[in-house]
This record gives C-alpha cells, sequence and structure tokens, in this order.
C-alpha cells in the first residue's frame, strides 16, 4: 500500500522551499537590525556625506575641522588608504578609507569621545572605535619610519647646524624634554600611571630638532616615573652612552673658539642629568655672570622641544584631553600625533597652532635650576664649564645675552 505518493513529494519539497524563503527573509531582517535605524540614514544625513563634503568646497573651514588641508589628507591617504580599505559583504557596504581616515583625524584634532563621534557620523560606537584604532595603527606602520628615521651622521650634522642658525646654540643635535598624556586609570594599575599632578598618565620622551621636529620619541612609560628617569633606561642614554647613534665626532665651536674640540650634545632642563653629551642648567635661583648667561642660552634653544609640544598639543588636541582608552591604544594615539606632527610641519600653520594652544605657556622659557639632586662627572662638569666660556668669548658672545 503506497501511503507516500509523488504528489506528497512535490507538497513537500514546496512547503521547504517557502520555509526557506521565510526563514531567509527574517534573517535578512535580523541583519538589518545590525544597523540602528538613525544610522541607515547616514548617507542622507551622516556628517561625512554633508558636512565633509561641502568642506571640500572651503579650504580654510576643511583646514579647521580637520586640521589639515583636503591635499594633506589625499596624501595620507595615498599612502594608507589600501591597508585601512574594507570589502563589501552581502548585507552592508563598507565604508570607504577617505571615510575611515575622516573620522580618525576628527578625533585627533578634538579629542571627542567614540559615542559623540558615532552620533556625527551615524556609525556604531564599536565601529567608531574599530575605525580608529585600524587607521591609527595603519598611520604608524607606514610613516613612523620615513617621519621619524634613525639618525645617521648626516642628519645629526644638520640639527646641530639648525640650531647655532636659529638659537645660537653650537654643536647642539636636539634638546629633550616629557610631557605627560593624561589617560583615564587603567583597571587594576594601583598608583603605576599616578603622576606628580595627581593625574593618571602615560609619558612621551622626545628630542626635537632646530625647528622643533621630532627626530626621537619614547612613549608609554608610567606616568608616576620622572623625566630623567625614565631617560635613563631608555633606548636613548644606551645608544649614546655606547656610541651606537652615529652622532658626529667632536668638533671646533663656531668662530673658532679657544675650547677645542668639542663633543656634540643634547639639551636639557633640570630634570635630567649632567653628562658629557648632555647638558642641563646650573641649578640656583640667583645666578650671575657666566652661569646665569649658560643658562639662558641653554634654556632658549630648548624652546625647541617646549615649541614641539606646544604646536602639537594646538593641532591635536585629544593630546589636551584625558584619553579613553587602553594603554597600548594610547602609546599608538600619542606616536601617530608626533608622525602627523612632522609630516605637516610648517612655520605659518606652527604659529596658529601655538596661539590655540591652551599650553601655549609651554613655549616660553621656565624657570632653570628649580631641581637638583644629579650628581655630574667630571668630564661631564667640564663640558658644560667650556661650553659656559665660550658664551662668554668673543666667538660666542651674544649682544642680548646678558
Amino acid at each position: 500500500m503506497v501511503l507516500y505518493t509523488i504528489t506528497d513529494r512535490v507538497f513537500d519539497r514546496r512547503k521547504a522551499l517557502a520555509l526557506f524563503l521565510l526563514l531567509r527573509l527574517r534573517r535578512r531582517q535580523n541583519l538589518r537590525l545590525w544597523i540602528h535605524p538613525i544610522n541607515q540614514n547616514r548617507r542622507q544625513f551622516g556628517a561625512y556625506h554633508h558636512l565633509v563634503a561641502e568642506l571640500q568646497l572651503h579650504p580654510d573651514k576643511h583646514f579647521t575641522y580637520f586640521r589639515m588641508s583636503a591635499l594633506q589628507m589625499e596624501g595620507l591617504l595615498s599612502i594608507i588608504g589600501p591597508t585601512i580599505r574594507r570589502e563589501d559583504t552581502n548585507y552592508r557596504k563598507s565604508m570607504s578609507p577617505k571615510q575611515r581616515l575622516a573620522v580618525t583625524i576628527r578625533f585627533l584634532a578634538t579629542g571627542e569621545s567614540f559615542t559623540s563621534l558615532a552620533f556625527q557620523y551615524r556609525l556604531g560606537v564599536s565601529t567608531v572605535a574599530t575605525i580608529v584604532h585600524n587607521t591609527l595603527e595603519a598611520l604608524e606602520s607606514h610613516m613612523l619610519g620615513t617621519q621619524i628615521p634613525v639618525p645617521t651622521e648626516d642628519i645629526w650634522s644638520t640639527v646641530a647646524a639648525g640650531f647655532w642658525e636659529k638659537w645660537n646654540y653650537p654643536n647642539c643635535i636636539g634638546a629633550i624634554d616629557g610631557k605627560h598624556i593624561e589617560i583615564r586609570a587603567p583597571p587594576n594599575s594601583g598608583s603605576l600611571f599616578y603622576d606628580y599632578k595627581h593625574h593618571f598618565s602615560i609619558n612621551l620622551l622626545a628630542v626635537v630638532d632646530a625647528d622643533s621636529r621630532f627626530i626621537y620619541i619614547h612613549v608609554g612609560d608610567y606616568g608616576g616615573a620622572s623625566d630623567g628617569g625614565i631617560f635613563s633606561t631608555s633606548p636613548l642614554k644606551r645608544g649614546l652612552e655606547q656610541n651606537r647613534l652615529h652622532v658626529p665626532a667632536p668638533s671646533l665651536l663656531p668662530n673658532d673658539g679657544p675650547e677645542g674640540l668639542m663633543p656634540h650634545v643634547i639639551v636639557g632642563d633640570a630634570a635630567f642629568p649632567l653628562k658629557p653629551y648632555l647638558m642641563r642648567p646650573y641649578s640656583g635661583m640667583n645666578l650671575r655672570g657666566p652661569k646665569q648667561t649658560f643658562n639662558y642660552r641653554l634654556s632658549r634653544a630648548r624652546m625647541a622641544v617646549e615649541c614641539a609640544f606646544g604646536i602639537m598639543a594646538g593641532r591635536w588636541r585629544v593630546l589636551l584631553t584625558k584619553i579613553n582608552m587602553t594603554p597600548e591604544h594610547v602609546d599608538t594615539t600619542v606616536v601617530v600625533c608626533c608622525i602627523l606632527h612632522n609630516y605637516l610641519s610648517n612655520p605659518s600653520d606652527n604659529r596658529r597652532w601655538l596661539e590655540e594652544s591652551n599650553q601655549g605657556q609651554m613655549c616660553m622659557r621656565r624657570s632653570v635650576g628649580e631641581m637638583g639632586g644629579h650628581r655630574p662627572s667630571q668630564e661631564a662638569a667640564s663640558v658644560r664649564q667650556r661650553f659656559t666660556d665660550y658664551f662668554q668669548s668673543a666667538a660666542g658672545d651674544l649682544p642680548h645675552a646678558d
């Protein structure tokens, strides 16, 4: 007795097909729910498709919004575009590299929260976070080596010439300082990131050239560590101590100074130790005569690094906020800010960022000799004394230094 006929099988196949189509329709409806109704109108109302597109017609407004020109952004896009491009899927169209870069640069320019950017660009908060992290990583990996290359002997010599021409400090191959970047307290970190200003922070240790461009950066040490302490364990100190950084050989000071061959040095403030390759000011608040002149000349040269921090914070205002990221992501953010600082460096723009920065005092001479405690070697003290004598001599004197 046949109970299951051909007609039954056809009917069952039709039911199965109908059920499959129904389930597929429901699945598509559920997939649509991945995108919030507000964000589904991204092309109609999102900032990228309207405001950013309109800014292209107004270069000054574009520069104010992104802190760089449209042409400069296109330059960045040509470098990292293929890396940050994503493929479309069956259910959604991926965002273009240009939009990803726009969201990331706006984050650096303002320090706005991912939630705020998500509302403006009509994206999910997690989507914004992923975009920013991936784009910053691409900028670091593609541009660090070209924008902050490992210095060669020729680079050091060019830096030294710049410091003499612009800041009147001879044989100077850089100005060094540290900057605290405030962060949200990482979980279970105790007091490691807690700094002397009673904030949680990481430290940026940097050396800059005479034009306030970064030539060395060291990012990520705990905020509780001092500048001098960070330097003492840094690759920079080890390289200088072991003569592995291609620093030029000692040379005569300009105008045939009588001091003989002098080493090339980095200039720092009182937080750093006095070394044969690292000059710091004389301690004391009421110095007179040669020591006062030396401190003036050293402090003047150090303005290069103070200006660098002021310019960078003025342009990339994320550095003036309490950054709500993991320490690892904060490190990447700071490195990229340094990279873009060099990439975009321009004297006229730099003046604008210094004026806008609420850290403008960073580019002013600070009191020297406010710290102490570093016991220098006899060689280091001798090098500093020879610079002191040079600044008092006819070869090295400046009329405005008294």
